[in-house]
């Protein structure tokens, strides 16, 4: 059997746990492969919403197997509250829920550092949620981080802490004026979580190629969307992993071979959380109106999420890169409360107009959105289950934005509910 990745088009917030809980229903794997618990995904059932952050949106499907991959930084508190907490509203999580030892762990000194840093750049802060997710991520790179695995073994897990504080004390007291960890105080804190997350602890890319073998089916669900993305982000606006289907194949363990469908998520419009160029953003009482409905905040940090017209240009480079072959549009019913819609169709630099999504972060800064405008349907959309049963101006919207991205779609969201929306299937 094959996999399929679900990955955002934007940046982020794209509504992609909703459409990993549609898919949810046919698989049996999800799997999350990057970012840790700075993204936030949200799925509702009937009355209750389940606020994601670290666990997989398949935990909501029972008898899913859910993984948290190597390629995922995590923090050991975080993970504990959030399993406690969907046990405690009746789902059953730890006999279903596997974290790989590769996993890299999130320290209080990374939340410090990044918390620092942000403060320190002032009007040039990138706008991170304060996690330690950049600093969790260097660390690996820089090979001083803490693995799950190193929980397992005191020896190890106090040189490995001795090595990576000698540098980290040392900035804390030196550059920020702060008091020093101790060793002996972390790996007594980090220790504390072998008892819970012992029994969860698997090598989850091995168990996921089997599965794959056996021809079970796997879902992989991307935190943190494309415009994000390390390398191909908008650079220093971005987040410290791969977002992108790149890092779906190395954050998960799985070999490329296993691919087959790539699902691509976009809102009917574009938002972004924290600093950097947006070109489409909306200052105006439609942009309040959008936010509004749309109920735009954070599910990580609540914070008020910028709003704007739909960026095609964007969309389509992402689809591009990623290599897409399905498209999800989700909260498409947002946009009933609007009277006429645009679309950004290309930029204007200077007063001139270029093709494509530019590379320059200098040009994406100066870039004008170019807008087709289309008439709203101004009508409720929830009710609808088929394609056929939205009004014609949505279903104009939707087709035009499905020839433009290039791929099908199998999903359109039309209200919060897990029923309220139009999905055709992909063969999953």
């Amino acid at each position: 059997m094959t996999a399929t990745v679900v990955l955002g088009l934007a940046w982020g917030d794209e509504g992609k746990g909703r459409v990993c809980d549609a898919l949810a229903s046919d698989v049996d794997y999800v799997s999350r492969y990057s970012g840790g618990n700075n993204a936030g995904h949200t799925v509702r059932v009937g009355e209750e919403e389940f606020k994601l952050h670290l666990v997989p949106s398949g935990i909501v499907r029972e008898g899913v197997v859910c993984t948290i991959g190597n390629g995922v930084v995590v923090n050991p508190e975080v993970l504990v509250e959030e399993v406690e907490a969907l046990e405690d509203r009746g789902l059953e999580v730890r006999d279903r829920l596997k974290v790989d030892g590769r996993a890299h762990l999130i320290m209080p000194y990374h939340i410090a550092l990044d918390s620092h840093r942000e403060i320190a750049l002032g009007d040039a802060r990138i706008g991170t949620t304060n996690r330690g997710i950049g600093p969790a991520y260097e660390d690996k790179v820089a090979r001083s981080g803490i693995r799950v695995q190193d929980i397992f073994d005191e020896g190890i897990l106090k040189s490995k802490l001795k090595a990576a504080l000698r540098e980290k004390n040392a900035i804390f007291e030196n550059v920020y004026g702060e008091k020093q960890y101790e060793v002996a105080d972390v790996a007594s804190w980090l220790l504390s979580f072998c008892e819970f997350i012992g029994p969860m602890v698997a090598d989850t890319g091995t168990l996921l190629r089997e599965a794959l073998d056996d021809r079970e089916r796997v879902l992989l669900e991307g935190g943190q969307a494309t415009l994000l993305d390390n390398d191909h982000g908008t650079y220093p606006f971005v987040t410290s992993s791969n977002p992108t289907v790149g890092g779906a194949v190395v954050g998960s363990g799985i070999s490329t071979r296993h691919l087959e469908y790539v699902v691509g998520v976009t809102k009917a419009y574009t938002t972004r959380v924290g600093d950097g160029p947006m070109p489409t953003e909306l200052f105006d009482e439609t942009g309040e109106t959008i936010r509004s409905v749309g109920r735009e905040y954070g599910t990580t940090t609540g914070r008020s999420r910028r709003v704007g017209w739909l960026d095609l240009p964007a969309v389509k480079w992402a689809a591009s890169l990623n290599g897409i072959t399905h498209v999800a549009i989700t909260l498409l019913d947002v946009l009933s409360a609007v009277d006429e819609i645009n679309i950004c169709i290309g930029y204007e630099i200077d007063g001139e107009r270029i093709e494509g999504y530019p590379m320059h972060q200098t040009d994406l800064h100066h870039a004008r959105p170019v807008y087709k405008s289309l008439p709203g349907w101004g009508e409720d959309i929830t009710w609808c289950r088929m394609r056929g049963d939205l009004p014609s101006a949505a279903q104009d919207f939707v087709g035009f934005v499905e020839a433009e991205v290039g791929a099908p779609l199998c999903m359109i969201s039309v209200g919060p509910e897990r029923d309220q929306a139009i999905v055709e299937r992909i063969g999953i």
